[in-house]
């Protein structure tokens, strides 16, 4: 099985971050943001979707595996343990559980990468993603 890549853009350029997901061999990027808008030049979801699509790299945004309002709001505070906690009583919501099962399936199948903004994966819900993914699976996440 291939490994679970996940990557944040938030000190990058888009060129970097498709650079990086290039050079591991990435096939899919699951955006992971609950709003798929950026202020960062090139990472705004159409943009990126056709940016990635143009360097060989499939798009799919999972709005629901998104942190919502109040968990973006602890996280950018430093606040992980509770943006940790919010996030995860957003994972049982059925239409997260179902998001969460079809991004499991996928990374089963294909190289894939969660996509978020945070550049530390530590403080990032993309962590929470993975963990999960890697524990329904066993696959190796490495963080790009």
């Amino acid at each position: 099985m291939k490994p679970l890549a996940t990557i944040g853009y938030e000190s990058a350029t888009q060129a970097e971050v498709i650079g990086k997901l290039q050079a591991a061999a990435v096939e899919v990027v699951i955006d992971v943001r609950a709003v798929a808008a950026s202020r960062r030049a090139g990472f705004s979801k159409t943009l990126l979707a056709a940016s990635l699509q143009a360097a060989g790299i499939d798009y799919l945004h999972f709005r629901e595996l998104g942190t919502p309002k109040p968990g973006r709001e602890a996280a950018r505070k430093g606040h992980v343990a509770e943006m940790r906690q919010i996030f995860e009583a957003h994972l049982a919501e059925p239409a997260a559980q179902l998001q969460l099962a079809q991004a499991t399936e996928i990374a089963t199948e294909r190289k894939t990468a969660l996509l978020c903004y945070e550049a530390d994966a530590a403080g990032c819900h993309r962590r929470i993603v993975a963990e999960r993914i890697q524990a329904a699976t066993g696959v190796k996440v490495e963080d790009l």
